[in-house]
This record gives structure tokens, C-alpha cells and sequence, in this order.
């Protein structure tokens, strides 16, 4: 295959295709304005190479690329393609299989470029004309390829509307967008100024008019998730009998030009899944959390007489420039609202914001919550987007998204840690706003079959919400044992709590027993650190061991305050409409005997004590023919309710926690992210060549779409650190 083998007379379509692929990765170079570009995209769509053919192709290409330029050059015609099919109003189907075909082989061999590089700066790219190259009239010699290539690319996914004719086009623009800023797996899980990532650096770059279009475009992609017409399959891009360019998308076994569709992507066969939606979703979550590491030009004079290796560079000051995809996300609006500034007058940005409907996507995403990649979007939305956060809490369906996200933590043993993680935030989020707490309560659920171990019957949201997050503790006890998880799910349950309305009888146990839970905690570890103490060791090991149990213990004390100032806020503020929450303490008492006289929770016990004597008195007031029951006493408890007026009670400031990221929030979600492109979409990758996160490597074996890669995560969650100021 080195050799250029001389074109047949008389060739089938598979030696031509042959023949120019051939001189594609061949060692002779072809300028831009030669003859053979048209001829190598103007391949019929139906061909096949086998994928170890492909293989050898790319590897050939590496080797001969240095020379012929001809990743630059293939990059530039798709560029050209893509120009033309975005300025021809109703483009023939010519127009749109070029521009496909251009797409196909530049992500083809971009990918295996980047999988084998052989150096850190990706010097193999060679993106850049030789200096003896005549220039085409339509390259603008400033302008990088990287920067044309992308400007082209996000130009025609914001500007061009999805249809039957150009949604093949589209969906291989979105893949490629992957396949280009996959540059990313390349480097460590912590942005440095040696990164080299020359696609998605140039997205960076492009005008806040296009950033925003190319945002809003990926989400309404996501939200419409639109699908191409079974009837059109085959006559798209189809002269004659010719096969269509969509035959080739529906098997595994499909190729693209001459190379395996699935050396690109591998369909999942899930049916439910729509690949343009997902692909959109996984773009734009990588746009949108991407940052890039800069070097202060001030540290740069003042050690410009050292050179720039690693260590130095760790000294110098870095900052990290602004993403505007970010920006554009965050300052979205509802498509249904026109917002004006106080003034009364639209802002001067007004035409670079993103207009959205919000309904649409809050619909959308209620769906589509069990994918781990709507969870980072709703994360993304209600973390970054206040007008988004605002128009969900005043929604009076919030079921539709709370039911998935609390059936998820549900089955919390089935699912990522980090999934877990980000549905807590996202309810720590909502708890933040006090009208969200109340009017939880205030719907209820006829029934939750999905919930087996206890029947819920007429339960309200909150009620819900209260025995999944009690829930999740529990698991978390046994299994994962993450304090973050933890202190994530009291806070939530302690913004909720002086907002507390008629809590179910279950929801009321599972409290008074998260606090028996959390207190057997606590008295196994002051045993065990008492042993500890007493055996007279003298090891550093022995004291290192000490402290560590010190300390979480600490950390247990601490848990056992909140959920007894939790108590005490449903106590305080909320006692006559809680009847079943004050049956569960004097039910349960006995449980917080042994804490009474601690010094850290003495204060707030006096007024569960104030309680229970005020209602035991009652009871014992009380004549009764026969014994107690439960109705009896509840009812019982009802009644003396009315005349409670908490005389007595000391008064405590309410527990309020708010969620705050990490000044760094990169070291976390720029791996997160591309474990969740490489796990979920159709997006494969040489795992030995990844350095964002550490992945198990198996025979040299790719990741691919179907397959749950052995990624082990970047650390524990709790290294993404996240604040709750009460």
C-alpha cells in the first residue's frame, strides 16, 4: 500500500477508492487546488474497508504526513465544504456528501494521530502549509487551520437547521467536535500552561455571537432530539440506484467511505437513545467546563532567564482564562420571558444571549435524568443559571424532576458515586430557597412503587425526599462511608427541616432512627479509640492511629448536632403541624438518654426534653380504660398540639447551608466529563494513550460505546471540595 498504485482505465468504484485513499497516505504531497481532493470526496458512500486496513492507513498517513501536509490540507477542504453547504440556501446532496466525506476521513485520521503522538506538543498534527505550498485564494494565510476548521464547523451547526437533508451532516460535525478536543486525554487531570489542545483552544476563541448560537443550538438539539425519517433513509445523497450515505448507519458493520464506521463509534442499541441529542449533550459539556491554564505575563519577565521546564513552570503564576461557553450557559433566559435591565431598556448583549425554552428543557431533562449526562446538565443549569434555578423552584410539577432524581439515589448501589454526588448538590441546591421546602410538602403522591421495603401510601414529596435521603445515609454507612455524602444530605434535610408540614409516620421514624444510626457510629468509635488510649503503646503508628480515630469521631459528633438541631428546628417552628414527628421522639426516647449530658449536645436534648415531659404529662393526666395505641396516642398528641405555645424552648439560630464550588472545579469535571463521553456515547479511544484519569487496560483494547470501561475515578469526590456555610 506504500506504493501509489496508476488508476485503471476502466476501474470499479472500490480501485478507484482504493487507488485514492492509497495516494491520500501516500508520500507524494498534492497541492490544495489539485483535481484529486474532489475525486477523494467525491467517493460513493457505499464502500467497505475493513477495520485493520483502516489501521494500516493511518499508520502509513503518520508517517507521511510530515511531508505532504495533507491533514492541513484535508482539514481546509472541509472547511471549504462546510463554507459552501452553509451559503447555499437548499445545497444539492453533492454538496452535503462532500462536506460528509470530508468529515469522515479528517476524523479518522485526526483520532489516530492523537492516539499515537508521539510527543507532548502534538508536533505530528503538522497543521500548517509548506512554506512552498501555493496558496488558495480562499485561505487566508493568518488565519491557523485549527482556527478555520472550527469556526467552519461551529458556524454550520449553529447557522444550518437540522432536516432530513443535513442531519447525517450534523451528527458527524458533533462527532468530529469530539474526535478534535479529545486532546484533552492526553494530559494530566490537572490543567497546566504546557497543555496543548489546539481545536477546542480555538473553539475558545471564536466571537460571543457564535459561542452563543453554537450553545443554544447543542441544547436544542438535545431538548427536540430530532430524528431522521425511516422513508428518507435512502435517497438521501442517492443519484439513481446508488445506495444512500444514511444505508451505512444502521449496523455495526456499516463504513464510511473506506473506513469502518465503528472505528469511529459503535452503536449501543439502545433504542431510546438519540445519538444526535447525546452527541450534542457530550459536546457541550466539554466546551462548557474546559479551562485553559495561562502563564502571568509578569511571571514570565521576571524568570525570563530560566527556561520554562516543569519545575519551573510550577512556580511561576498561572491563571485560567475566561470559557465562554460558560458564560453563554449561564446567562440563558426563557425563550418565553423578554428580560429588560431596571432601566426598562434591553441589555446591550441582548443579541448574544442565549434564548431557551426553559419548559421544553426542564421537561427533557425530567426524562432524562437516569443518563449520568443530564445529570451534570441539570447540575451545570441550577448551579450556574440563576433564571434557570428560579424558574424550576417556581414550577408546580416538580415531581417530574425530583421523582427521577430520588428513585435514582434510590438505587444509589447501581450507580456512580459521582452520579450520586451530583444528584445531592442538585438537592442541596433546591433546598437552598425556603418556598422549595414547603411546597414539597405540599404535594402528594398517590403512591411509589418503585420504593419496596416499606408501602408509601399518600406520602408527600417531602415526605419522600426525607426517607431517600435518610436512605442514602444508611447506604453510605454501610458501603461507601464517604463523609462528603454524608454532610451533603444533612444539610439538605436541615434546610428543609423549619419548613417540615405534616412529615409521614415513616419519614418521622427514619429520622429519630438516623439518629440512632449515626449515635451506635459514634459509641463503636469511642470504644474503640478508649481501647486504643488504654493499651500502653508508644509507636508513632499506635498515636497516628489515635488520632485518626479522634478525628472522626470528631466528625461524628459533629453529625449527630445536625441531626439534633434538625430535630429541634421541626421542633421549634414546626411542632403543630408534625404530630407524626413527635409521636418518633417519644416512641424512640430512650435513644438520646445517653447524650444528655454532653457538652456538645446538652442544649439542644433540654428541648426534646421540654417536649416529651410536656407531652408524657399529658399522658399521665390522661385516664384510659385499657392500653395505649398508637391511634390513641396520636390522637392524643393532636389534640394537646393546639395548645402547645413552646414555653420553655431556647431559641437557636436556624441551620442554613449553602453549596459553593471549588475555586478549582476543573480538577474534577474536565475528567469526569470524558469518562462520561467515553462510558455513554459512541465515542471510542486508545485507553494506553489516556492520561486524563487512570484507566485498566486490557489487551490493548479500545473503549467503546456498550462497554463499561474500568475507569477508577479521579480520586475521592471529597478531593473536589465543596463548602456548606451555615
Amino acid at each position: 500500500m506504500g506504493a501509489v498504485p496508476s488508476t485503471p482505465r476502466h476501474s470499479s468504484s472500490s480501485e478507484t477508492a482504493e487507488y485514492l485513499i492509497a495516494t491520500f497516505v501516500g508520500e507524494k504531497s498534492f497541492p490544495l487546488d489539485s483535481d484529486f481532493w474532489q475525486k477523494l470526496l467525491e467517493l460513493p458512500p457505499s464502500l467497505r474497508w475493513p477495520a485493520h486496513r483502516v489501521r494500516q492507513a493511518c499508520n502509513l498517513f503518520t508517517q507521511n504526513n510530515c511531508c505532504t501536509r495533507h491533514l492541513a490540507k484535508i482539514l481546509i477542504h472541509l472547511a471549504w465544504c462546510l463554507q459552501e453547504a452553509t451559503q447555499t440556501s437548499g445545497a444539492p446532496s453533492a454538496v452535503y456528501m462532500k462536506a460528509v466525506n470530508a468529515v469522515y476521513i479528517s476524523s479518522a485520521f485526526l483520532k489516530y494521530t492523537f492516539e499515537n503522538s508521539q510527543s507532548e506538543n502534538l508536533a505530528q498534527l503538522y497543521l500548517s502549509l509548506d512554506e512552498n505550498e501555493a496558496i488558495h485564494d480562499e485561505f487566508v494565510t493568518d488565519q491557523s487551520i485549527e482556527n478555520l476548521v472550527m469556526h467552519n464547523v461551529l458556524g454550520f451547526i449553529a447557522s444550518v437547521d437540522v432536516s432530513p437533508n443535513t442531519y447525517l451532516l450534523h451528527q458527524e460535525l458533533v462527532s468530529f467536535l469530539l474526535v478534535a478536543m479529545s486532546t484533552q486525554l492526553l494530559s494530566g487531570p490537572t490543567p497546566g500552561p504546557k497543555d496543548v489542545n489546539p481545536f477546542i483552544d480555538a473553539a475558545m476563541s471564536q466571537e460571543v455571537l457564535l459561542v452563543s448560537s453554537v450553545v443554544r443550538r447543542l441544547l436544542l438539539n438535545y431538548i427536540t432530539r430530532p430524528h431522521v425519517p425511516l422513508s428518507r433513509a435512502y435517497s438521501i445523497f442517492s443519484e439513481g440506484n446508488q445506495p444512500g450515505v444514511l444505508e451505512r448507519v444502521g449496523s455495526a458493520a456499516a463504513s464510511i467511505v473506506l473506513l469502518p464506521f465503528n472505528y469511529l463509534a459503535s452503536s449501543n442499541g439502545e433504542g431510546s437513545r438519540n445519538q444526535l441529542a447525546d452527541s450534542s449533550l457530550h459536546v457541550l459539556l466539554v466546551l462548557i467546563h474546559y479551562r485553559k491554564c495561562l502563564v502571568n505575563e509578569e511571571s514570565i519577565t521576571k524568570r525570563s532567564n530560566e527556561s520554562l521546564t516543569s519545575d519551573s513552570v510550577s512556580k511561576v503564576s498561572t491563571y485560567f482564562s475566561d470559557n465562554p461557553y460558560c458564560k453563554a450557559l449561564e446567562n440563558a433566559r426563557d425563550i418565553e420571558f423578554d428580560r429588560v435591565d431596571v432601566e426598562g431598556t434591553a441589555s446591550a448583549n441582548n443579541g448574544s444571549v442565549v434564548r431557551l425554552p426553559f419548559a421544553s428543557l426542564f421537561d427533557t431533562l425530567g426524562m432524562c435524568l437516569a443518563d449520568e449526562a443530564a445529570v451534570l446538565l441539570l447540575y451545570s443549569l441550577v448551579q450556574g443559571n440563576s433564571d434557570f434555578l428560579e424558574y424550576v423552584l417556581v414550577r408546580t410539577d416538580l415531581d417530574m424532576l425530583l421523582m427521577p432524581i430520588l428513585e435514582t439515589l434510590y438505587n444509589a448501589s447501581r450507580k456512580t458515586s459521582n452520579q450520586i454526588y451530583m444528584l445531592l448538590i442538585i438537592l442541596l441546591i433546591l433546598s437552598q430557597d425556603s418556598s422549595f421546602s414547603a411546597s414539597i410538602h405540599k404535594m402528594v403522591l398517590p403512591a411509589v412503587p418503585w420504593y419496596k421495603e416499606h408501602l408509601l401510601h399518600q406520602t408527600s414529596l417531602g415526605s419522600l425526599m426525607v426517607i431517600i435521603l435518610i436512605r442514602t445515609v444508611q447506604y453510605n454507612l454501610s458501603k461507601l462511608r464517604d463523609v462528603y455524602l454524608h454532610t451533603t444530605c444533612l444539610a439538605t434535610l436541615a434546610n428543609m427541616a423549619p419548613h417540615v408540614h405534616r412529615l409521614s409516620a415513616y419519614a418521622s421514624q427514619r429520622l429519630v432512627s438516623l439518629f440512632y444510626m449515626l449515635s451506635r457510629k459514634y459509641n463503636k468509635l469511642a470504644e474503640l479509640r478508649d481501647e486504643k488510649l488504654h493499651i500502653k503503646m508508644n509507636s508513632i503508628e499506635q498515636d497516628n492511629l489515635t488520632d485518626d480515630m479522634s478525628a472522626e469521631l470528631q466528625i461524628y459528633t459533629d453529625f449527630l448536632r445536625i441531626v439534633l438541631e434538625i430535630l429541634n428546628a421541626v421542633l421549634t417552628y414546626a411542632l403543630p403541624r408534625n404530630p407524626e414527628v413527635i409521636y418518633a421522639i417519644m416512641h424512640r426516647q430512650e435513644v438520646f438518654q445517653p447524650f444528655k449530658n454532653h457538652p456538645r449536645f446538652n442544649e439542644l436534648l433540654e428541648n426534646i426534653y421540654t417536649v416529651l415531659d410536656f407531652f408524657n404529662s399529658r399522658m399521665d393526666a390522661q385516664r384510659l380504660d385499657g392500653e395505649w395505641s398508637v391511634e390513641k396516642v396520636l390522637q392524643l398528641i393532636i389534640n394537646h398540639c393546639r395548645s402547645w405555645r413552646g414555653e420553655g424552648m431556647k431559641m437557636f439560630t436556624q441551620l442554613h447551608f449553602s453549596y459553593e464550588q471549588e475555586s478549582h472545579p476543573e480538577e474534577f469535571f474536565i475528567p469526569y466529563v470524558w469518562q462520561l463521553v467515553i462510558s455513554r456515547s459512541g465515542f471510542s479511544f486508545n485507553p494506553s494513550a489516556i492520561s486524563l484519569f487512570p484507566v485498566d487496560l486490557h489487551a490493548n483494547k479500545e473503549i467503546r460505546d456498550g462497554e463499561e470501561p474500568n475507569i477508577r475515578p479521579n480520586g475521592d469526590v471529597n478531593e473536589f471540595n465543596l463548602h456548606l456555610d451555615p
